[in-house]
């Protein structure tokens, strides 16, 4: 695996704002208290916009969200019990607890013990810390399927508001959180969402922000690629962001690998053009942002959070809508669910870091203003999660051909709301019984239960074994069907995967048995997006 590195350069900049004061060479200059007030505008950004697209949350997948949306400045409240506000304020409280530079190990060991429910790339970064398997490792492709999820994406929004024209530092900080639950894109997303912010601290200019801001993402990823592609479609489509909705789900909708088969797609590079596209064609209008972002659809309260929040950075708190404001001051002190902080109290503490970094990166303090030594992106060395890999067919575990069992393997059955029963995975518990699929391709996921009573089994790869796995997940109350084992990059032919169930359970597992849904098979080839062209360029 590829570190990136980030080298600290000086660029001349000249940038004037009224907000902000005059800028001499190579500093920014900001005032204290509009540093604070922007600040709070990302934060109360966040608060809003995640309660206004919380009821539209993948109703719509791979079309856009054509329903009324019904909000209300009194809904801000429901900020207080969002994933999307206390899972990243967990990484805040271990900077409180352990110190911005303890090492990340430290970092995943408070997330993955905190007391609330997870999925996709964090759940699986929970699942690796329980299983000894740390960040930088926890991330990456080989043991996380979710590594280009959204999850980094949604969390890095702390990590930008405390670093005020500061990208280099925001990416040096972001790679070290983000290699927890993501990889690749994964990574970039939390590292462009981070880098917007940072940019929107000292301009208002919408597009110079974005481009701005993706001079920390690698030009060779598919992340930067769909960013461009955004910026081509508002261009073409100026005054008609369906039609550049249209043409960006063309090309880029079902390349997703969580998602693979199905029209949920949950990746940060697609949800991230959203945040993009509520931005260019909202034109800095708080409430257009929201609605273009959310209607984009897929994670579609995450996106208008993202979106809207750059715009709080921009304008700060005393420039959102003044309902706006009043709802966030109406809770103000109201301590989010799972962690130690307010809206103001995280306000204060982000506050304080910022003034740390700026002063570390060779910043200094005037009285009331504060000079930021300026920074020129650095772009990070690529990595790629999943190169070449096409989803091809999944196939259920009660489809005959292509599966062999031995030994005594039983049905679980489920009851539906309409009160039939249903066959949802077949499972053992006896040590030696055996599971046998051959496919033909170069990847397989296999799909099985995270349950309670999981336990351990050995996967072997066309003769070889390939790894132990642990079935078991009971955290946060939480039991959860998941990849349970997968592998890529295989030669192209014929394989066979053999799990063999061990009769093993770690200690606090109530069985040992192993369940199996489906497998998920995978090709190699050209993914669809690298040689379409949108229908103004055949």
């Amino acid at each position: 695996m590829k570190k990136i590195s980030f080298a600290f350069c000086l660029i001349a900049v000249s940038l004037i704002l009224a907000s902000c004061g005059d800028s001499s060479e190579n500093f920014r200059t900001i005032k204290q208290e509009v540093l604070k007030d922007k600040i709070a505008g990302g934060w109360a950004g966040r608060m809003v916009s995640v309660t206004y697209g919380a009821p539209t949350e993948f109703r719509a997948q791979g079309k856009t969200y054509e329903d009324s949306i019904k909000w209300k400045p009194a809904d801000i409240k429901g900020s207080m019990w969002q994933d999307d506000i206390y899972v990243q304020l967990t990484f805040l409280m271990s900077m409180d607890k352990y110190g911005i530079d303890a090492p990340s190990k430290k970092y995943q060991e408070m997330f993955a013990r905190a007391g609330y429910p997870l999925w996709h790339a964090n759940m699986q970064a929970r699942k690796n810390y329980y299983d000894s398997i740390f960040a930088p490792l926890s991330g990456t492709p080989e043991y996380n399927i979710h590594a280009d999820d959204i999850d980094f994406q949604i969390e890095a929004d702390y990590i930008g508001f405390m670093c005020p024209g500061m990208p280099n530092t925001a990416s040096a900080i972001a790679d070290k959180i983000g290699r927890i639950m993501n990889y690749g894109d994964g990574i970039y997303g939390g590292i462009f969402v981070a880098a917007l912010y940072s940019e929107a601290f000292f301009s208002s200019d919408i597009p110079a922000i974005i481009e701005k801001a993706l001079l920390s993402v690698p030009s060779g990823s598919d992340y930067f690629k769909i960013i461009k592609d955004v910026i081509k479609l508002h261009n073409q489509f100026p005054d008609d962001w369906r039609s550049a909705w249209s043409e960006l789900e063309a090309k880029w909708g079902d390349v997703d690998i969580c998602g693979a088969g199905s029209t949920f797609n949950i990746d940060a590079k697609l949800n991230g053009a959203y945040i993009v596209m509520g931005l260019l064609y909202g034109n800095g209008d708080p409430l257009k942002t929201l609605e273009i972002s959310t209607r984009c659809g897929q994670d579609s309260d995450c996106n208008p959070s993202n979106a809207l929040a750059v715009l709080g950075v921009i304008n700060g708190f005393s420039g959102l809508p003044a309902d706006m404001q009043n709802g966030v001051k109406s809770i103000g002190d109201s301590t989010f669910i799972h962690t130690s902080y307010s809206f103001n109290s995280a306000v204060e503490s982000t506050f304080n870091y910022a003034l740390s970094l700026i002063e570390k990166g060779g910043g200094n303090f005037s009285g009331r203003k504060i000079k930021i030594k300026s920074q020129q992106p650095v772009e990070p060395e690529l990595e790629v999660s999943f190169p070449d890999v096409v989803f091809d067919r999944r196939v259920s575990v009660f489809e005959e051909n292509g599966w062999k069992t031995k030994g005594k393997w039983n049905v679980r059955e489920t009851t539906g709301r309409n009160g039939n029963r249903s066959r949802q995975a077949i499972f053992s518990e006896n040590k030696g019984d055996e599971l046998e699929i051959t496919f033909t391709g170069t990847g397989i996921s296999l799909t099985g239960n995270w349950f309670r009573d999981g336990g351990k089994a050995d996967v072997y790869v066309d003769g070889a074994l390939h790894r132990t796995i642990d079935t078991y997940y009971y955290f946060a109350d939480q039991q959860h069907v998941e990849s349970i084992w997968h592998v890529m990059n295989l030669d192209p032919g014929e394989h066979k995967v053999k799990l063999v169930v061990r009769g093993e359970k770690r200690s606090e597992a109530e069985g040992a048995r192993i369940y199996i849904t489906s497998a998920t098979i995978f090709k190699s080839e050209k993914k669809k997006n690298e040689n379409f062209r949108f229908s103004f360029e055949r």
